[in-house]
């Protein structure tokens, strides 16, 4: 079972403003080159992906969660732990860390949820994506999920292919999600120098 991903709908929060107010950050090196978490004082992620520029990633963050400002930080204990256990072969570890994002619609916070469900080596198509997410008929809002999904590899877009088996798109580029579903399938990838 996976940690939480979202919280819930602003409207019926009573905070206003940021609800973090300090964030920080750390990179971890991996085969797909460098890998950055951004956490907030909970250590719940925000955002994560195949850079090492914590600004791009702030960026994705919803206004409400984005901190004031950031930290750099040698680790971030558990949750770059679970990135490096991952690469180790742990497949399951970024599931087992909190994640927290938000959006302004029903569907993205079920979906987001519904991703860090799907197996590692058993990717689905955006069609069965949006059936675990409880919404059939909402392909396209499913393919927007993943596009607007800030916390790669703790929720697991690249698990996510077309119907025809092609690999869609990628916020970090198709030869990493390639090389991610050929590791989690058992395959020894090289690295992809990305």
């Amino acid at each position: 079972m996976s940690a939480p991903t979202t919280i819930p709908d602003p409207n019926t929060l009573e905070t206003s403003g940021p609800t973090t107010t300090v964030g920080e950050f750390a990179t971890v090196a991996t085969p797909n080159g460098p890998f950055t978490v951004v956490a907030d004082a909970d250590h719940r992620v925000l955002a994560s992906g195949w850079t090492d520029d914590p600004a791009y990633l702030i960026a994705l963050v919803h206004r409400d969660l984005r901190p004031e400002s950031l930290q750099p930080s040698t680790g971030l204990g558990p949750i770059t732990d679970a990135v490096s256990a991952y690469y180790d072969g742990d497949l399951a570890a970024p599931s087992r860390i909190a994640v927290v994002q938000r959006s302004g619609g029903a569907f993205l916070g079920p979906a987001w949820d519904a991703l860090r469900e799907v197996e590692a080596g058993h990717p689905v198509t955006y069609t069965r994506f949006a059936e675990l997410a409880g919404q059939p008929a909402a392909v396209r809002a499913a393919a927007a999920a993943c596009a607007r999904n800030a916390a790669a590899l703790f929720v697991p877009c690249h698990r996510v292919k077309r119907s025809d088996g092609t690999l869609g798109g990628f916020r970090y580029g198709l030869p990493t999600k390639q090389w991610l579903l050929d590791f989690e399938a058992g395959a020894r990838p090289q690295a992809d120098g990305t």
